[in-house]
């Protein structure tokens, strides 16, 4: 699962573009007990949000001109003008050159080669999340692709993932870790975009999961607070829990319960 390792390929960073920065803070509020604190002005808007202190996402502004709302993975990159090179010789695109973040570190933003968009951050003082895997943190990320063969060959040329299969009653689902990693830093899935007809109409996306200790009451405050339920709970045996989301102005993102260890 995800840790604040931050080994090369892992995730690093979730972050939040919305339209309606007011709005996204009093639902992510409700819904995560998540209190936004903005940096300074040279960051022009740009904040964090903290639960218990700890950073746990950033969030920014984005007018309908730039951007579509959506939240935004990063991962770890040692170097991010080697690895937008490397996107792009893989067939994916560079949307914005590596620039400095202060002295906080290094990013760019780049889309794979079936144009699902990702960034990579190579840190400086800002190494990534303080929480990860942990109630109102992120703990997996899962990729809705067209192609699951373009997709593993792609991020496997970028950051040399590694992949296992995990079969299920009905299909198999392909999990992803870090290059030298084994089964227990898989962070992520690589889902079908066949498989998931809810998500046809928007396309390819990486969606980030965020993990609560009660998914029901968590669920019972999204309509009210003005998101959408866009898939019910699903139970997955010996995993947890699951639903799809939206916040108020249409950024995806899931939820995820796991389930209890057994006692017996």
């Amino acid at each position: 699962m995800l840790n604040t390792r931050y080994v090369a390929g892992a995730p690093s960073w979730v972050e939040l573009g919305t339209p309606d920065p007011e709005g996204a803070h009093a639902f992510y509020r409700a819904l995560f007990g998540w209190e936004f604190r903005p940096g300074g002005a040279e960051f022009g808007g740009y904040g964090m949000y903290q639960a218990d202190g700890k950073t746990v996402a950033g969030a920014m502004t984005v007018t309908a001109d730039q951007a579509p709302p959506a939240w935004t993975l990063y991962f770890k990159t040692p170097d991010a003008e080697a690895t937008a090179k490397a996107v792009e010789q893989a067939g994916g695109t560079t949307v914005y050159a590596a620039m400095d973040v202060g002295d906080l570190g290094r990013m760019a933003v780049l889309s794979d080669a079936q144009g699902v968009g990702f960034a990579v951050w190579q840190p400086g003082t800002l190494k990534g999340l303080d929480l990860v895997d942990a109630p109102n943190s992120l703990c997996w990320t899962e990729l809705y692709t067209p192609d699951i063969k373009a997709a593993r060959e792609f991020y496997g040329s970028v950051f040399g993932w590694g992949t296992s299969t995990q079969a299920f009653e009905g299909g198999s689902y392909t999990m992803v870790h870090p290059a030298g990693g084994t089964e227990n830093d898989m962070f992520g899935g690589l889902w079908p975009l066949s498989d998931a007809p809810e998500e046809a109409s928007a396309g390819a996306y990486w969606t980030p999961y965020f993990q609560v200790t009660d998914i029901d009451a968590v669920l019972a405050e999204v309509e009210p607070a003005g998101g959408a339920v866009r898939v019910a709970r699903m139970d997955l045996a010996g995993v947890g829990s699951f639903a799809k989301l939206a916040d108020p102005s249409g950024a995806r993102f899931a939820l995820m319960q796991p389930e209890a260890p057994s006692t017996g």
